[in-house]
């Protein structure tokens, strides 16, 4: 390594940000990384399954937070940039913004419920609606307590240091604490299910309740630690600094050509993996595991945890790269990372060997961890340019700008995903049919279970079987459906008809007379053909595939062009860096002048 480059991969001792401040810093990450996770996957997963509430319909309210959080973001930055407090312009939003994510993530599971509250609705539809629009309205309170938080601590930490290295490592310690404790969302899940939280005859969504005030607990105190630890070095310029109106601030920043090559450079390559993530969860299921979605969620557990663990090692790596490469250049590898990853599963997407499916997730993971750290620290250098050029920091309105991009095409995404399973042309209905054909043979193995009679004058045991045959038949009419409107696949169809034939001969030759253990052993060879019911056609296998793992390739073209249109070099930055310093020490000697 030549002597220059060795020198800026030296940061001094002044510039050093101390470990007390890096941990109060990076354990700011636990409310945008993992309470805004949890929020998002246990509303869906507790209110479909706990509640009983209309899966679609979670999906709709879940959507319109996140499109009014992508609203605020730019509201929220502005304000922050233009607050002038003696505690700083950041850190009252940091308190607040930190209680009240506390009382909002407590007020999200406390859904009203009980004999009371059911009177007040004459239906059960009308009880669920009311539940849902609580949720919704808690959703974006929550939400908007996280915009609060979340924007003036990212602007933040551009402000902390003007070091190029020191401001990765200050986001990366960010990344490092919020996806450990993103790790932990099924282990609320699971506290959520102990008797201790639930109660008695209660369900994970009541104990969810009390675990919400034990995170609320955690959480307040750390809200007035970094709030009182964490130092604003800039506030004694800024606050001198005049204020600037909303309008001119958003067009000033969204004029900045290396801020528009970066946020296009994050935006684009993180839609073409948004767009296809439903698509990944699909694949292990309805391609590796043939349709059997016991086997094909355990993947998806595995694979889910192998992906948070290497979230959370990455950030030792990148540290060390990041460096040595310089950020622009590391971004480019971490794009070539995904782009591999991608590749890697037309290999590792393999029926035979499913678990090979783990390659390419190490290497996502590890891209996007990457990715987005490197993408908020860059950010902060750009604010430092802009500060030499304009005199001006307004890291509040760069950094919501970026995460609006970035959040609308995650709301965008949601819909998108949708559309490219309709063009894959799964099909759902077969599915929902196999899943209500196996629900009755699992009535039917329950009733014969607890059945204290004989299961031959067991009238249920009768009436089970005959609505086995019936699903059978309702399957059956869509196969034959299909069939004769699809050019393509022929033979798939051919061969589901013919196995749902099977299970019903089956079914029909059952008899209820069989002792108990031989009336179960014949269920389960019953339930192991059913499962075949629910293999998709070759077609929309190959489009699966093909679509998600194409897409974000071709994107990832967009990414490459236009991070390389990104010129605010390594070099460039120290010598803004050393610049800043001559002109603030030069602005410092002229106000003590003025002063005398």
């Amino acid at each position: 390594m030549s002597e220059s480059k060795a020198k800026l991969n030296n940061t001094g001792s002044e510039d050093r940000i101390k470990f007390s401040q890096l941990a109060a810093y990076g354990a700011g990450g636990i409310i945008p990384i993992a309470l805004f996770n949890i929020a998002g996957i246990l509303v869906g997963l507790m209110g479909n399954i706990s509640l009983g509430l209309s899966a679609f319909w979670l999906g709709v309210i879940l959507i319109i937070p996140r499109l009014w959080d992508a609203v605020s973001d730019p509201i929220i930055g502005h304000l922050s940039d233009n607050t002038r407090t003696r505690w700083g312009r950041r850190r009252p939003y940091l308190l607040i913004g930190g209680i009240l994510v506390a009382i909002t993530f407590v007020i999200l599971w406390w859904i009203p419920k009980g004999e009371l509250v059911h009177s007040w609705f004459p239906s059960k539809s009308q009880f669920q609606a009311f539940q849902l629009v609580y949720i919704l309205l808690a959703l974006l309170l929550f939400y908007t307590s996280t915009t609060i938080f979340e924007i003036p601590h990212g602007a933040l930490g551009m402000e902390m240091t003007t070091d190029y290295h020191e401001r990765t490592r200050l986001f990366s310690a960010k990344s490092f604490v919020g996806n450990i404790f993103a790790m932990s969302t099924p282990w609320l899940f699971w506290l959520a299910n102990r008797e201790f939280f639930r109660g008695t005859g209660g369900n994970e969504a009541d104990g969810m309740r009390y675990v919400s005030l034990l995170i609320a607990a955690f959480l307040i105190p750390l809200s007035f630690w970094w709030s009182i630890k964490l130092r604003e070095p800039e506030f004694a310029r800024v606050s001198k600094q005049e204020k600037s109106p909303f309008w001119k601030n958003m067009k000033h920043a969204a004029s900045n050509r290396n801020f528009i090559m970066l946020t296009l450079t994050i935006f684009t390559l993180a839609m073409g993996f948004n767009f296809v993530n439903l698509l990944g969860s699909y694949i292990p299921i309805f391609y590796v595991f043939g349709g059997d979605k016991m086997e094909g969620a355990y993947l998806l557990g595995i694979n889910g945890t192998i992906w948070a663990i290497t979230g959370v090692l990455a950030v030792f790596p990148l540290n060390w790269i990041s460096p040595k490469l310089g950020k622009r250049s590391t971004l480019v590898l971490a794009i070539a990372m995904m782009v591999l990853a991608q590749l890697s599963k037309i290999v590792c997407y393999n029926p035979e060997y499913p678990y090979l499916i783990i390659i390419p997730t190490i290497l996502l993971s590890s891209g996007m961890l990457f990715f987005f750290t490197l993408g908020s620290s860059m950010v902060g250098d750009i604010c430092d340019e802009d500060d030499l050029k304009t005199g001006q920091r307004t890291e509040g309105s760069f950094y919501s700008i970026f995460w609006w991009f970035i959040k609308m095409g995650t709301a965008l995404a949601s819909f998108v995903a949708g559309a490219l399973i309709v063009l894959t042309m799964f099909d759902q209905t077969q599915v929902t049919k196999v899943d209500s054909l196996q629900g009755s043979i699992r009535e039917l193995r329950s009733e014969i279970q607890v059945s204290n009679e004989n299961a031959a004058t067991n009238p249920t045991i009768d009436s089970l079987l005959a609505k086995s045959l019936l699903r059978c038949e309702e399957l059956e009419n869509h196969l034959e459906i299909k069939a004769a409107n699809t050019k393509h696949s022929h033979n798939h169809y051919q061969f589901l008809l013919k196995s749902v034939e099977n299970v019903r001969e089956r079914l029909i030759a059952l008899d209820p007379e069989l002792p108990d253990g031989l009336f179960e052993t014949e269920l389960n060879t019953i339930e192991k053909e059913i499962t075949i019911l629910t293999k998709q056609s070759p077609y929309t296998l190959l489009m699966m595939r093909i679509v998600e793992i194409g897409l974000p390739l071709l994107l990832s073209i967009f990414s490459i062009f236009f991070i390389l249109r990104y010129t605010l070099t390594e070099k460039r930055s120290h010598e803004i860096k050393e610049l800043l310093k001559l002109r603030n020490i030069g602005n410092e000697f002229k106000d003590k002048n003025a002063d005398d």
